[in-house]
Parts: structure tokens; C-alpha cells; sequence
């Protein structure tokens, strides 16, 4: 009891200080029987480039977001239910090592750890507390996942219409198929339930004309942003986070996934703990 008792208010203590990192605009993660398992930084591969990010998982959700101060304070919270987390693992190639693909409903990504105990001790945890999430609340797995996004160094020319990008005619990525394509063939919206149930996002004029049903009723009532350069309005499209955030992402180019594990890796210090006797706390207690 006594063991128990100490495990369930280091918990909580552990657990504010999460919600605490990410400030007044982080979502509150307090809730019965929700158990920190582990927290690290793992890269994540953003349009940007490669960007380190504090990653929290817990017996039900995984949590991850920007950082801002080295263990201290967070931003752009981003909270994933586990049942609709799938992973998949990939093999090292000679730029880029210990990865996985991590797919989700709304935005699937590349994270990569720094080594390959880190990776299999991430992916290990992560389908654990899945498996018994799923177990023990009768929960209904995900099905359906967006597509990951080819990288904008894979094609110099828009994969729709063959126009060379420039400065001026940028790169921007169609949500139902992953393309690249330039913004005249990207002007078009449509709602894809599974990225989001009622925000239109950006789909390409061939994924648009593809769409039936359903998806064609409610692409309808999506606006036609943009204007010649295919730069959207402040209410564009959302796959993760808020839609300022998709833009910014949306604006870079020059991104070189074959370096990415070079950029920032090799000097960057990523910390972790995995601690699995959380899931038995009856009988273990956590130490720090």
C-alpha cells in the first residue's frame, strides 16, 4: 500500500511538471490511472529540416512538442491517442540511422534516435502500452493513417504538371497522396476525415477530381484559397497543430533529407528514460 501510495504521487508529481512545461497554452494531461512510462528527445524530420523534440509517452497517449529551453519549457503540444499510434521500423542506410516511421490519423513522420538501443527501447515501450491499452479498455485500433509526405528534394519539378519550382513557385505537399506539387496544382481543398473531421486541407487538382461520395459533398463546401502563388490565408488548411504552424512549414524549402541525420545529430546530446516498472507499481517503485 505504502509503495503504491508513493508511485501514485511521484506520478502526479512527474505529470504536472509535463503539463507545466508546455505552459498555459499546453492541454492538461492530469487524468485517473494515466501513467508517465518514459520522456526523451528523439529528431523528428519537419520540412524545415531536422528539428530535436521532447517526446513524453504514457500508458495511453504519446506526447511530444518543440523545444524552447533544454528540458524546461515546451511548445506546440501535440497529443496522440496510443490505439491510433502504428510504427514502422526501417533500416539504417549509410545518412541515416536508428529511424522509424510513425504513422498517425492526422500527419504521419520520421523520428530517429541516437542510438539503436534508444530506437528499439522507444518502439518496444510504445507498442507495449498500446497492446495493453487496447486489452484492457476494448479500444478499436487505428485504420486509417495519412500518407507520409515525399521530400521536396525528391523532385525538382512539380510531380503534377512537370513546372520547375523557384522562389516563386514553391513547393507545397498534396495531403491525400503525399506529392509534391506547385500551388496551381494544389489549389484545391477537401475535407479527409481521418486528418481532420471538419477543416478542408490542401489536395492536389488529380486527388480532387478522384474523390467521390461523401468526400466530393464536402469538398464543396470548401473554399478555393490562394491566390497565383498558391500562398494560402490564414485560415488554410491543418494537419497538425495550429494552421500558422502548417504555413511556416509550408514556406521552407531547400530541405536535403539526405543530411538530415548529419545536420544536428552528431552534436546533439539527447537523454532518456524508459522505466517499465511503472506499469507494475504495486510491487516497484520509482527511483530517480
Amino acid at each position: 500500500m505504502v509503495d503504491q501510495l508513493t508511485f501514485t504521487k511521484e506520478n502526479q508529481e512527474r505529470i504536472h511538471a509535463v503539463e507545466n512545461s508546455f505552459g498555459p497554452l499546453g492541454r492538461p494531461l492530469s487524468q485517473p490511472g494515466r501513467v508517465l512510462i518514459g520522456e526523451g528527445r528523439l529528431m523528428k524530420l519537419c520540412r524545415r529540416g531536422p528539428q530535436p523534440k521532447v517526446f513524453f509517452l504514457f500508458n495511453d497517449v504519446l506526447v511530444y512538442g518543440s523545444i524552447i529551453l533544454n528540458r524546461r519549457l515546451h511548445k506546440k503540444q501535440q497529443i496522440i491517442p496510443l490505439e491510433d499510434v502504428q510504427l514502422e521500423d526501417l533500416e539504417d542506410s549509410v545518412r541515416m540511422r536508428n529511424q522509424w516511421l510513425i504513422r498517425t490519423p492526422r500527419k504521419s513522420f520520421y523520428v530517429s534516435a541516437s542510438s539503436y538501443e534508444e530506437k528499439r527501447a522507444w518502439m518496444e515501450h510504445v507498442e507495449e502500452c498500446k497492446s495493453r491499452l487496447l486489452q484492457s479498455s476494448g479500444r478499436t485500433p487505428g485504420s486509417a493513417f495519412a500518407v507520409t509526405w515525399i521530400p521536396d528534394q525528391a523532385s525538382a519539378i512539380c510531380m503534377r504538371c512537370s513546372d520547375k519550382f523557384s522562389l516563386t513557385q514553391r513547393r507545397h505537399h498534396c495531403r491525400r497522396c503525399g506529392f509534391v506539387v506547385c500551388g496551381a496544382c494544389s489549389k484545391k481543398r477537401a475535407v479527409i476525415a481521418h486528418i481532420h473531421p471538419t477543416k478542408c486541407v490542401r489536395v492536389c487538382n488529380m486527388c480532387h477530381a478522384s474523390l467521390s461520395g461523401t468526400e466530393a459533398e464536402n469538398q464543396e463546401t470548401c473554399r478555393v484559397r490562394g491566390d497565383s502563388t498558391g500562398k494560402m490565408s490564414s485560415d488554410g488548411d491543418e494537419a497538425e497543430g495550429s494552421s500558422e504552424e502548417e504555413e511556416a512549414e509550408e514556406q521552407m524549402e531547400d530541405l536535403n533529407p539526405g543530411r538530415w541525420m548529419h545536420s544536428q545529430m552528431d552534436s546533439w546530446s539527447p537523454y532518456m528514460y524508459i522505466k517499465p516498472e511503472h506499469l507494475k507499481p504495486r510491487t516497484c517503485t520509482y527511483t530517480s
